[in-house]
């Protein structure tokens, strides 16, 4: 990438004198409004005949007008070729988000089948979320169903433990899933290195889609263990190749083989939608829809254009070797070399299609134009919630972003505070945050909302996102004045607060409303759009609480209060549940009981007896 060329800021865009000014050669175009933030980035063969087609005196849409008029700058960025402006570009979009690109909301959620590394004996589990954890990742799966599905087959045939580090550490006895035998119960030594890592190795070239190598190793290893007299490691591995080949035999029977990504789409007043089924060694594993929000009334092709580079590119996403689409792309050459390069082998994008990848497609488009009609009739009941709302507690404007907080806990145990975020359109899951309460009396719910909201509005005010127009509060006039107290110690103004109480039966369509504003209640009735937008929002935020909670509480019971004792490993630990038989056992011995076990001391013996009856 070379030269740089900048057109300083105008009260009206010379175009005549910009269009001048540019290359004819490929490259990265951005555009930018009065106030220096960008409006929106795309590439271009040649840059001088792409950015010419905005300004043209006639056919050009409303939208992309609409664009044009506010156009205060662009900025060019020449590249060598048009692949490395689309790479270039995807970039750019998913890090300065402007309005009117086609915007995917992040992928973090996706479920991963993952292998862990570690440790001698790997665990094989579900995943979601950032990849901090050295092992491999498979996926991602289009939901967490298809992820279950195929644990389930792997654990039944390779029986690859799948318990927390922590658990297998301190295992005493095979739990039960070496009873069903989904597991070897390598936690006990019931199985050695070598064996489990044999398993280990075939389900990774199961899910890697070499399943033929898989069966003729296995096949193999049976007739190996026939001779050596060795029938019940025989039958164990026959098992496994009639689970193998069952599990052929229906991949065939329903599609014939294949891993492929089949994108249908659908478009009409403003709203896209993109419908992809995920289809792995010919399963259908799953699919999923996608809203991307794009401002330029792009057709269905254009969209796809769109949408495939940043979905594969910008998140990382591992394409199969094929993708399926309903629409022929102008630029498919470069979006297949792009991929392609990325992906470090060869990807096709096909369109002309028959027999089962024709239905496919079908399948594809009628799931997207289906899923786009429910999203826009969802849209329009939402829109008018908002305005029922907006008219019961006579707002000057629409109140476009609406927060709610609620607080999670047991008894004051692992307590949790969630924020959910909701606009016009729904919910904006990618700003939702949930805030861990420390430092507080148990059960003092006040502290805890107290907590939340400084965190929560300490960053807003710092710059880190996007006010409310209205503020939830869950809970009666205690939580309230909390909202107040901290915002009025902020100095955040023109947020609305409104504390949201159950009435005395607890049931829905009974709240009552405290309008800080105008200092009174209110008690809607219950058939009311705007009550059902607010307890709406205060269920998710109650739902996005107790999941946070329960989580928070399940981990910290699951640890092991041995794990916190300076100078007890994981052989210490062992041969105390060894020689105990249980943690309750371990509570009930004395000092010295401690002490007669191998490899503890004295010392030692003290510090554990102190921290499990001190600590």
């Amino acid at each position: 990438m070379a030269n740089n060329v900048n057109v300083t800021k105008k009260a009206q865009f010379d175009n005549k004198g910009f269009l001048v000014t540019v290359t004819r050669k490929p490259g990265v175009y951005q555009m930018f409004d009065g106030d220096g933030k960008v409006l929106y980035i795309g590439k271009a063969k040649n840059l001088h005949n792409r950015l010419s087609s905005y300004f043209r005196a006639s056919g050009t849409n409303t939208k992309t007008l609409a664009l044009v008029q506010r156009i205060a700058s662009i900025e060019v960025t020449i590249t060598r070729n048009e692949i490395e402006a689309l790479v270039l570009e995807q970039g750019l979009i998913k890090s300065q988000h402007p309005p009117y690109n086609v915007m995917l909301k992040d992928d973090k959620g996706y479920p991963y089948i993952f292998l862990s590394s570690k440790a001698t004996f790997p665990r094989l589990t579900l995943h979601r979320g950032s990849k901090r954890q050295k092992g491999q990742y498979f996926g991602p799966f289009p939901n967490a169903s298809s992820v279950r599905e195929s644990l389930n087959f792997l654990h039944k045939t390779f029986r690859i433990r799948s318990c927390e580090d922590s658990v297998f550490r301190n295992r005493s006895r095979p739990c039960l899933q070496y009873q069903i035998q989904r597991c070897t119960a390598p936690c006990v030594n019931l199985i050695n290195k070598e064996d489990y890592q044999t398993d280990v190795r075939h389900a990774q070239m199961f899910l890697n889609g070499t399943s033929d190598e898989v069966l003729s190793e296995l096949a193999d290893q049976m007739e190996q263990a026939s001779r050596q007299l060795a029938f019940e490691k025989a039958a164990r591995l026959r098992d496994q190749i009639k689970d193998l080949r069952r599990l052929q035999a229906e991949q065939i029977a329903e599609s014939g083989g294949g891993d492929v990504d089949v994108l249908g789409v659908a478009s009409a007043n403003g709203i896209g939608c993109v419908h992809i089924l995920f289809i792995r060694q010919g399963r259908i594993l799953g699919s999923r829809s996608y809203f991307p929000a794009e401002r330029l009334g792009l057709s269905s092709a254009g969209l796809l254009s769109a949408f495939i580079p940043q979905f594969y590119l910008s998140n990382q996403r591992q394409p199969p070797r094929q993708i399926l689409v309903a629409h022929e792309m102008e630029d498919v050459m470069v979006i297949q070399q792009a991929l392609s390069a990325n992906a470090n082998k060869e990807i096709v994008i096909s369109h002309k299609l028959r027999g089962t990848r024709a239905r496919w497609i079908e399948m594809a488009q009628q799931a997207a134009k289906h899923n786009l009609h429910s999203r826009a009739a969802t849209q329009q009941k939402l829109q008018s919630r908002f305005e029922n709302l907006q008219k019961l507690l006579h707002l000057a404007e629409l109140p476009e972003r609406i927060e709610c907080f609620d607080i999670s806990h047991s008894s004051g145990e692992a307590t949790v505070a969630s924020c959910v975020v909701f606009d016009v359109e729904g919910a904006v899951k990618s700003d939702y945050r949930r805030f861990n309460i420390e430092g507080i009396q148990a059960g003092d719910d006040f502290a805890a909302m107290a907590q939340a909201l400084k965190r929560r509005y300490s960053r807003l005010c710092s710059g880190e996102g996007q006010f409310p127009n209205l503020l939830l509060i869950d809970g009666g006039k205690g939580q309230v004045h909390q909202a107040v107290d901290c915002l009025n110690e902020l100095g955040v103004i023109g947020v609305q607060i409104i504390g949201v109480a159950k009435g005395s039966s607890r049931k829905a369509g009974f709240e009552t409303l405290h309008l800080v504003a105008k200092q009174r209640e209110l008690v809607l009735e219950s058939d009311s759009p705007g009550l059902h937008l607010i307890q709406q929002v205060r269920d998710e935020a109650h739902r996005f609480a107790i999941t946070g909670h329960r989580q928070r509480r399940d981990k910290k019971r699951r640890e092991s209060p041995l794990e916190t004792i300076a100078g007890v490993g994981p052989a210490r630990r062992r041969a105390l549940l060894r020689h105990f038989g249980g943690l309750q056992e371990i509570r009930r011995a004395s000092v010295n009981d401690l002490a007669t076990v191998e490899g503890v001391s004295h010392k030692l013996a003290e510090a554990v007896y102190s921290e499990l009856h001190n600590g």
